[in-house]
């Protein structure tokens, strides 16, 4: 009796924890860590064969054979993009994005928030034609990182604040997506993509048609990802566009949109980002120096992340509201946002996919490992954020409830 009340309580312990908003930042955390100990052990060269273990599905003379990291960077990552694009649809049709007067500020500081990291990084990189090549890898913000640093303050957040970061952070993704889909391609297939482009339109006319079966738009859906696999455009935008197939509402009332979020936001948060995690960001600091921390790719990074937006972010935010095009939410001051514009630098989980779009898994030709600027940066950004909100957000006033943010399963990038 008292061991099935003790599990009951251990049980219903994990259930909270994993519904507390800064859980899965806190379990990344913790995948990033054991990445870092593995590829600093004795087991260092386990790390490296695992990741390198290929794996192989063939039907006939069909076959897909990758390594096991490219499975989770092609694979698993898709999921976490058909996640992101659920929530995207559902914001932009009954969410935060549905509301104009919500959307103009955090609009224009996404954009500075892309745009000035990008050229700071491009400035110390522009003689090098290898290094211009991971220029977006400090565009991105880790939303999942960003809203649970911020999370950690409880009532002291005004709920404006949380909005504009969760709605700064949704238009972070869709400029993400679009880079990765204009910027990081290669060797074209067209007949791969005529099979994707027939895929999406059953995808489309199935959505128009107003089919329910999510069965069914998994199986036209696995079709688009490996005929885009196939054609050189990178295989988790597949993800997002059969996300946006998936019907919000169903003639009989159903949201089958609304159920898969529900139920793969925790495989995503706990299984699929730390998996990627412990893939990608296993860093060796065994030949490490100091030359190779100040190395321009690294710096830009680093740079990127820490002061690109900050600048970006305050910079046209204030233009924007100076000009009357719009206000600061409620209950948030100059300091607030200039807070959350530095949190915005964590770009971790999307800042190490497109650096592995762009260099590999360590930066190969490059001579250095990019992936110390991303995790240097963010760090530095995460605790910079958190300390410069914790000395301007005001005490948490008793009984005050209006921190709650419209909810969002994931970070991305």
């Amino acid at each position: 009796m008292n061991e099935n009340s003790e599990q009951r309580s251990f049980i219903d312990y994990c259930r909270e924890f994993m519904d507390w908003e800064a859980a899965g930042g806190i379990v990344l955390i913790g995948a990033t860590l054991l990445a870092l100990v593995a590829a600093n052990s004795p087991w260092s060269e386990w790390y490296d064969a695992l990741l390198t273990t290929h794996a192989e599905v063939r039907i006939g003379t069909f076959a897909i054979d990758k390594p096991l990291l490219l499975w989770i960077n092609d694979g698993l990552m898709a999921v976490f993009f058909f996640l992101v694009g659920l929530e995207i649809k559902r914001e932009i049709l009954e969410g935060e994005l549905s509301s104009p007067s919500q959307v103009v500020l955090p609009a224009v500081g996404a954009v500075g928030g892309m745009a000035v990291p990008a050229l700071i990084y491009t400035w110390m990189n522009h003689g090098d034609p290898v290094a211009m090549s991971g220029w977006a890898i400090p565009v991105a913000t880790d939303i999942a990182f960003a809203l649970g640093i911020l999370s950690l303050l409880g009532d002291r957040v005004p709920r404006g604040l949380k909005v504009f970061l969760l709605t700064l952070a949704i238009f972070d993704d869709l400029g993400a997506i679009l880079v990765i889909a204009l910027f990081y391609t290669s060797n074209l297939s067209l007949a791969a993509l005529g099979v994707a482009a027939l895929a999406g339109l059953g995808l489309f006319l199935m959505n128009r048609r107003g089919i329910a079966s999510i069965a069914a738009y998994f199986f036209v859906g696995m079709i688009l990802w490996v005929s885009m696999l196939k054609s050189g455009v990178h295989a988790t935008l597949a993800g997002v566009l059969a996300a946006f197939a998936i019907p919000i509402v169903t003639a009989d009332g159903r949201s089958p949109l609304k159920q898969l979020e529900h139920d793969l936001h925790p495989s995503v948060a706990f299984a699929i980002l730390p998996i990627f995690a412990f893939a990608n960001a296993g860093i060796s600091f065994e030949t490490m120096t100091l030359e190779m921390l100040m190395h321009p790719v690294p710096l830009g990074i680093t740079l990127g992340l820490i002061l690109g937006n900050q600048v970006g972010i305050m910079s046209l935010v204030a233009i924007t509201v100076k000009l009357g095009f719009a206000k600061l939410p409620d209950r948030t001051g100059w300091r607030d946002i200039y807070g959350v514009s530095v949190l915005c630098g964590v770009g971790f989980t999307m800042s190490l996919f497109i650096s592995s779009l762009a260099f590999g898994q360590s930066g190969g030709a490059l001579g250095v490992d990019n992936r110390i600027g991303i995790l240097g940066g963010s760090l530095i950004a995460a605790l910079m954020g958190y300390g410069l909100l914790w000395f301007s957000l005001p005490a948490a006033e008793a009984g005050r409830n209006d921190s709650r943010a419209p909810e969002r399963n994931v970070n991305t990038p």
